[in-house]
C-alpha cells in the first residue's frame, strides 16, 4: 500500500467516525431537549394547579362568607318575627282586657 492509498482508508475511516460522533451527540443533544421540555412542562402545569388551588380556596372563603351574612340576616329576621309575634300577643290580650273580641 502506498502513502495515498493509506490517506484515503484514513479519510474513510475518519469520516465515518465523525458520522458516528454526530449521531450520538445528536442523540444526547435531543434526549436533554426533551428531559428539559418535560420538566418546563411540569412546571408549568404545577404554576397552574397552584394558581387554580389558591383561587378555589379564595371563592370557598368568599362563599362561606356570603353564607354567614344570608345566616346573620335569616337570625336576625327570626328574631324581629319573634318579637312581631310576642307584640301580636300583647295587643290580643289588651284587646281581650278591654272588652273586645280578638
Amino acid at each position: 500500500m502506498d502513502a495515498a492509498m493509506m490517506t484515503a482508508i484514513g479519510a474513510l475511516v475518519v469520516g465515518i467516525m465523525s458520522a458516528a460522533a454526530a449521531m450520538y451527540g445528536s442523540r444526547g443533544a435531543n434526549r436533554a431537549a426533551q428531559e428539559t421540555s418535560a420538566v418546563t412542562g411540569y412546571d408549568s402545569l404545577t404554576k397552574m394547579l397552584v394558581a387554580e388551588r389558591d383561587k378555589a380556596e379564595m371563592d370557598e372563603k368568599a362563599a362561606e362568607a356570603r353564607a354567614s351574612a344570608a345566616e346573620s340576616r335569616a337570625s336576625a329576621a327570626e328574631s324581629k318575627a319573634q318579637a312581631l309575634e310576642a307584640e301580636v300577643t300583647r295587643l290580643r290580650g289588651l284587646v281581650t282586657q278591654l272588652g273586645g273580641t280578638p
